[in-house]
C-alpha cells in the first residue's frame, strides 16, 4: 500500500504489516519500572511468544526485530524526558528555597 503524499504524517495504515503487527505486541507487552528510581526498565518480553502464536505471526523474527527497535526508541524517549523532569524538579527546589543570611557574632 502506497501512502498518500497528502496525508502526512503517515499513518499506522501505511506500514508493512510486519511493523503493523510490532507496533500491536509493543502495545499490548507490559511495562517494567525501577521501583526504587522510577526509572523506566523497557517491556516485559516473558510475553512476546504468545502474543505472536495468538495472532499466528508468520515472520516472527522480523517482527521480533521490529520490536526490539520500537523499544529502543520508545526506551530512549521515555527516559529522556524523565531526565528533562528530573532537572526541572531540582532547577525548581534550588530556585524556590529560601536562603536566610544570618549575622551571627559570637
Amino acid at each position: 500500500m502506497d501512502p498518500d503524499p497528502k496525508r502526512m504524517p503517515p499513518s499506522t495504515a501505511d506500514l508493512p504489516e510486519e511493523v503493523q503487527h510490532a507496533f500491536m505486541v509493543f502495545n499490548y507487552m507490559s511495562d517494567r519500572w525501577d521501583g526504587m528510581s522510577g526509572s523506566y526498565l523497557g517491556k516485559d518480553w516473558s510475553s512476546v511468544e504468545f502474543f505472536l502464536n495468538l495472532w499466528s505471526i508468520e515472520d516472527k523474527k522480523l517482527v521480533v526485530f521490529f520490536l526490539s527497535n520500537i523499544e529502543s526508541v520508545y526506551s530512549k524517549k521515555l527516559n529522556d524526558k524523565q531526565e528533562q523532569r528530573r532537572k526541572a524538579e531540582e532547577r525548581k527546589s534550588k530556585a524556590g528555597g529560601k536562603t536566610y543570611a544570618h549575622n551571627v557574632q559570637g
